[in-house]
């Protein structure tokens, strides 16, 4: 008797057992599954690194990326070559994080019909890029290495993103074999996965910091003779400007000047303003994580101090970090947050709608406000605004020496306009002076981002 009430105890545990077990699963099934079917792994979903599942458009709808009869691109070459680092390519050579991120929501999974969705069609994926501004901006770069992105500052939305070289997904070159350079790294999305020296783009850094911190930065004077020691190295202009301001110190871009601000900021508050402005952070935007700038100056002397604050020495920046700090500036010290889908939809059923995020404030609205003045006076005075939208541009160019190798030009800015708040990046590989190559680029794909605004 005793023996039967013992098994009888037994089975009732192991029982209870099997029924905690069975309810921990299904419990997990439901808050996990949608994850796990999305598993980069699956070959149901993906191909190499990429998902294939569902419709991709840009802003306007245009047809970018159809997954439910293989791998589908855009019947145009050019766009095809535009989307090429933010959609992948079949091979998985260059990966798509965007779409592998928004894979819960893009496959079309259901819990209880399983991948049915996905197999008949899955989701529409609208992004807010716009091919158009793509085009111009592949067009704009025109076979330099580099990268070109453009963002509305107000709402976060991401207009364009390009990355240079890049090549047709449905007519692949031999990579491997080519022996031009032409397509020297490739697989890098250079918007997202690179950093660069900044060149005098940098000193709008070195001029918000000044105007928080160096109450009679509009009362002194310099004396520019074309090379000045400072900090007990010698820091060379590229012209002799004389007796010059800040202001006009920016619009001319002197070293001599903005070293010596420099010199005065120290290497600890050039820092700070710097990692403030998110210069030295990384950021996940749409499963990109960003590179992280360097902005280090703990070792830094005062001469060190003077050619960082000229935007050489260690100083690098990403892209996408330093449109994101443009956008700052242009937003009066607080901006939206940049993103690249916009929905997802199935049917009349909407997966996800993008929502606004604000960085906070993250830059002065007095400094934000002064270097918007000074940034359109320099397009006014030095760039011409024939260049540009007929609107309240403000930009700095730079030329960021490398090397042994011509330098990088680029070109950074907004547009101060309630109707087209737009903040732009140029990053064009050893092609220059930025204001002779970057500037053009800029205005060719700002020209289209407007147009496509307008429509």
């Amino acid at each position: 008797m005793k023996k039967i009430s013992a098994r009888r105890i037994f089975l009732l545990v192991l029982t209870a057992i099997l029924a905690l077990g069975a309810l921990v699963f299904f419990g997990e099934y439901f808050i996990c599954a949608d994850r796990w079917v999305a598993f980069s792994g699956s070959p149901h979903l993906y191909t190499g690194a990429n998902l294939n599942c569902g419709v991709v458009t840009d802003s306007s709808g245009e047809a970018l990326l159809d997954t439910r009869q293989g791998r589908t691109y855009s019947e145009d070459a050019e766009t095809r070559k535009a989307f090429l680092h933010l959609l992948g390519d079949r091979d998985g050579y260059i990966s798509a994080p965007m779409l592998g991120a928004y894979a819960e929501r893009m496959i079309g999974y259901n819990k209880f019909t399983g991948l049915y969705g996905a197999q008949t069609g899955g989701a529409v994926t609208e992004l807010t890029v716009s091919a158009a501004a793509q085009r111009a901006a592949m067009r704009a770069l025109d076979g330099y290495r580099g990268t070109i992105g453009v963002y509305n500052y107000k709402t976060g939305e991401i207009l364009c993103a390009v990355s240079s070289p890049s090549y047709d997904p449905d007519n692949v070159p031999d990579v491997a074999g080519d022996e031009t350079g032409a397509y020297e790294g490739v697989y890098v999305n250079r918007f997202f996965d690179v950093t660069y020296t900044p060149g005098s783009i940098f000193k709008l850094v070195t001029s918000v910091a000044a105007i928080d911190t160096i109450s009679d930065i509009y009362q002194q004077t310099f004396t520019c003779t074309g090379r000045q020691i400072i900090g007990g190295q010698e820091v060379i202009c590229s012209g002799v400007h004389g007796e010059i301001n800040f202001s006009e110190g920016l619009a001319h871009s002197c070293n001599i000047v903005f070293g010596s601000i420099a010199e005065q900021l120290g290497a600890k508050t050039l820092e700070r303003y710097a990692r403030r402005l998110g210069l030295g952070e990384s950021f996940d935007c749409a499963g990109y994580h960003t590179k992280a700038g360097c902005v280090d100056l703990s070792n830094a002397d005062d001469g060190d101090t003077a050619w960082a604050g000229i935007g050489q020495y260690s100083i690098a920046v990403n892209p996408y970090a330093y449109m994101r700090f443009m956008g700052i500036l242009g937003g009066g010290g607080e901006e939206a947050e940049p993103y690249l889908v916009q929905s997802i939809t199935e049917g009349d059923k909407t997966l996800y709608s993008a929502q606004r995020t604000s960085t906070g404030q993250l830059a002065s609205s007095t400094a934000a406000e002064k270097m918007a003045t000074m940034m359109h006076y320099n397009v006014v005075t030095v760039y011409g605004t024939e260049r540009f939208p007929p609107y309240y541009v403000c930009a700095k160019s730079g030329t960021a020496e490398q090397e042994g190798k011509p330098a990088h030009a680029t070109f950074a800015g907004f547009i101060k306009d309630d109707d087209y708040p737009l903040a732009f990046v140029v990053f064009v590989e050893n092609a220059g002076a930025g204001s002779a190559v970057a500037a053009p680029m800029a205005g060719q794909v700002l020209n289209a981002c407007v147009e496509a605004m307008q429509k």
